[in-house]
């Protein structure tokens, strides 16, 4: 375990599971000080939908977002004590905030201000039933993009790739009947899989453009500090020191692809060694593996990584 050149990666919406991080909740009560702080900030009993919040309490996008970002930071809270300086961190979608938490560009509370406001956008942005998401396997970006612009020429239609995941796992993102017809599409062209996603809002495409200009009003009355770690942005897969050009990303973020192959790509560049998922599941942790084998992995959803990585 190579602890001299890391990164740490937030996880974002979908990497939610009933009960999740319990081990956590139970033995560290800073780790539930974090959930108490957020639950006093919103109104919201954070601690309660951890420990009795039911699949579909935890699926809905304006429950999802809070949640997830809560639980990506107290978990940060806990490790970064144990941790030398990460080269960079990184955040898919949601993540991102969290990374900027990390980072000190964002407080806490700025950041649970932002995420709720974004999840309420996000949500009245398309009608419930009107939105779809579905995963697309085994199919490169070139082909995605040509048959989602192919589909996209009747508005009603309207699809694209919302999340560049690794080379041959993307997820498209759009109206329900563009993402039906996409699906088709991709089985006849030889997909591994093409599958819809139970996800309520259908994030990162063109349907998301009213929400992100409403955003860039919420944006500018937070304040924004210079990242004290490098973050790489899911919009550009870049660092940015300029706290404007971070707001302009985070508001293009919202309507564009998670670019996740090219940040983890970067970070290979960057000749990071070890990265490490901060925060329920091991979904990123999956991904990594496969753009780039050779990077070590360390999942915190996994109480035990934790107790190894605190003992040194």
């Amino acid at each position: 375990m190579n602890l001299n050149q890391i990164s740490i990666v937030f996880p974002g919406q979908g990497s939610q599971y009933v009960g999740m991080l319990s081990s956590y909740l139970d033995s560290f009560p800073s780790f539930q000080e974090t959930f108490e702080e957020a639950s006093k900030l919103l109104n919201i009993n954070f601690i309660d939908l951890l420990t009795k919040g039911t699949k579909e309490d935890l699926a809905k996008t304006k429950v999802t977002q809070p949640l997830m970002l809560i639980a990506d930071v107290a978990l940060w809270n806990l490790v970064s004590n144990q941790l030398n300086k990460p080269m960079c961190v990184a955040g898919h979608s949601l993540g991102e905030y969290a990374a900027l938490v990390a980072a000190e560009v964002l407080s806490l509370e700025s950041a649970l201000i932002l995420v709720q406001e974004r999840s309420e956008l996000m949500q009245q942005a398309v009608p419930d039933n009107e939105g779809g998401i579905a995963a697309i396997i085994g199919l490169d970006e070139e082909v995605i993009n040509h048959i989602c612009s192919e589909i996209s020429k009747d508005s009603k239609l309207l699809v694209s790739a919302a999340n560049l995941n690794s080379s041959n796992q993307i997820v498209i993102s759009g109206t329900k009947l563009g993402v039906t017809k996409a699906i088709g599409r991709f089985k006849s062209l030889g997909a591994k899989r093409a599958i819809s996603l139970p996800m309520s809002v259908p994030a990162h495409c063109m349907l998301m453009k009213s929400a992100s200009e409403k955003f860039s009003l919420v944006l500018e009355k937070v304040e924004f500090k210079k990242p004290n770690i490098p973050v790489i942005h899911n919009f550009d897969s870049q660092l940015e020191n300029n706290t404007q050009v971070i707001k302009t990303k985070l508001i293009k973020q919202i309507y564009s692809p998670v670019r996740w192959l090219d940040t983890i790509n970067l970070m290979r560049d960057m000749n990071v060694k070890t990265i490490i998922e901060c925060g329920p599941g091991k979904v990123l942790c999956s991904l990594i593996k496969r753009i780039s084998p050779e990077i070590e992995v360390i999942d915190l959803d996994n109480y035990e990584n934790y107790l190894v990585l605190s003992n040194g």
